[in-house]
């Protein structure tokens, strides 16, 4: 599929072709989730804590015999239904686990993220930038000329390293490059601006990495 590609003053330069199986997938929105679930819970840290049972110090004696007390059987007062005993079930910290997913369930969605993106024409391909952009409104300029908005910039790392003083004050605007790429900013932003060489770049990560 040929899509246009934007230069810096915000005028159609020339066109990219790339494969249908990245722009033209149908989305599995369950694994879209499953994918950003599985990138929020990797990213977060687990700092909350709590004592289980066996972590619990001090005497593992009955508080009073088996039986002939008239009350409920009980056994030490680590049990969690005891003030200053366990907590069952409670936050593990570091070792709490987080949902296991393959490279290529990642990439397909990936792929699916962009493939929608470009179905919704929120996809828009910027001519790499060869020289720095230093003011913010030469940036600013090209994206009101294309009504882009509420926009995640994949970039490659020479375009970024010339964009990224003219993007950064821009509100509602994220700058990543191409090894960055992740279905969670590709849902969370409206429009997504790739340049040349990142969306080969990417479409070459999916259709031809094994694993």
């Amino acid at each position: 599929m040929n899509i246009e590609v934007l230069n810096i003053e915000g005028t159609k330069s020339k066109s990219v072709n790339l494969s249908d199986s990245l722009t033209s997938l149908k989305v599995n929105y369950k694994l879209l989730k499953y994918v950003i679930d599985w990138q929020l819970n990797h990213g977060k840290k687990r700092l909350a804590k709590t004592k289980q049972r066996n972590e619990i110090i001090g005497s593992t004696r009955k508080i009073y015999a088996q039986k002939g007390t008239g009350g409920a059987r009980h056994s030490s007062r680590k049990a969690p239904i005891f003030i200053g005993g366990g907590i069952a079930h409670g936050p593990k910290g570091d070792k709490y686990k987080v949902k296991k997913i393959n490279k290529k369930m990642r990439r397909l969605a990936l792929a699916q993220s962009i493939s929608k993106k470009r179905t919704n024409k929120e996809l828009y391909i910027l001519e790499d930038v060869k020289k720095q952009v230093k003011k913010t409104k030469t940036f600013y300029r090209f994206l009101s000329k294309n009504k882009i908005n509420n926009d995640l910039i994949i970039s490659d790392k020479e375009t970024q390293k010339n964009i990224s003083k003219s993007v950064r004050n821009i509100p509602d605007v994220k700058l990543i490059n191409d090894e960055g790429a992740n279905v969670y900013d590709l849902v969370k932003f409206k429009n997504v601006l790739f340049t040349t060489t990142s969306i080969k770049k990417i479409q070459d990560r999916i259709l031809n990495e094994k694993n």
